[in-house]
């Protein structure tokens, strides 16, 4: 693909990647190149929250090329991901209002409780949809939506694996890959990262270390949500496991379910 740089550049793809990103190379300099993305990776470059964007430019062929920052460094390892560093960059990105401002601008989605419950129903195999657990917690679910203002909905990443943590060789931890980001209540992402990596009996502990980095008092509300969302964000694993034939995966997602479930009944 011709990239419209000047002389002396070598492209290479980054492997493990959409075929969108690629490491750029001229004398010393090294650059990470990216095809066609969002608009808000401006804002988030700004507020530290990803490597320094260095300049963007538009293609003879339509598409949109971004230059960041080269770092060296390495993925968060799932320990890692309960860590104060996480949460401090967490909750800097639910409370950025030049964050909210700049999605808004660029047409982020709103995802709210009840597109997630349809999401879910969307497409759902009958034998799922008749499961006896699942039909429960999904019945549970649409009866307990959260409500929340949307006015205070943030911007949420939508997709906190350990891999799009990067932590520098210098010691700085960035946020990367944008492409889920929304709007929606925080609660959305904090439940997403404490069902993955958080042992449920440190929930309440983790969570007041992310809201002391605004020194708020605990919320018992916050808590509720991120339980609801929980129970969501498994039947969403339930659900994308059976599609892609990862049945022995789905299973155990099941038994961990039914394990949450039988410890604890309010939704």
């Amino acid at each position: 693909m011709d990239f419209d740089l000047e002389n002396g550049w070598r492209i290479l793809p980054i492997d493990g990647d959409t075929g969108t990103a690629y490491m750029g190379i001229r004398q010393q300099e090294k650059l990470f190149l990216k095809r066609n993305t969002s608009p808000f990776l401006a804002a988030l470059s700004i507020e530290g929250i990803t490597p320094r964007l260095v300049w963007t430019k538009r293609m003879t062929t339509g598409d949109t090329l971004t230059a960041q920052e080269w770092l060296n460094g390495r993925c968060l390892h799932k320990a890692e991901m309960d860590s104060e560093a996480v949460s401090a960059l967490l909750y800097r990105l639910h409370h950025s209002a030049l964050l909210k401002r700049m999605l808004k601008q660029v047409g982020g989605q709103v995802v709210t409780p009840e597109e997630l419950l349809q999401r879910y129903f969307r497409g759902l195999p009958q034998d799922l949809r008749h499961h006896p657990l699942l039909k429960t917690v999904a019945n549970r679910l649409r009866a307990k939506q959260p409500q929340v203002k949307r006015s205070n909905y943030e911007v949420c990443h939508g997709d906190l694996n350990h891999k799009n943590w990067l932590l520098s060789d210098q010691g700085n931890l960035f946020l990367v890959d944008w492409e889920s980001a929304v709007i929606a209540d925080p609660a959305y992402d904090l439940s997403m990262l404490m069902c993955q990596y958080v042992p449920r009996n440190n929930w309440q502990q983790w969570l007041q270390t992310y809201q002391a980095n605004g020194q708020e008092q605990p919320s018992g509300d916050l808590m509720l949500r991120i339980n609801w969302y929980s129970f969501c964000y498994l039947l969403l694993q339930i659900k994308a496991k059976h599609q892609r034939g990862h049945f022995h995966e789905m299973n155990q997602d099941i038994i961990k379910l039914d394990e949450v479930v039988k410890k604890q009944t309010d939704i």
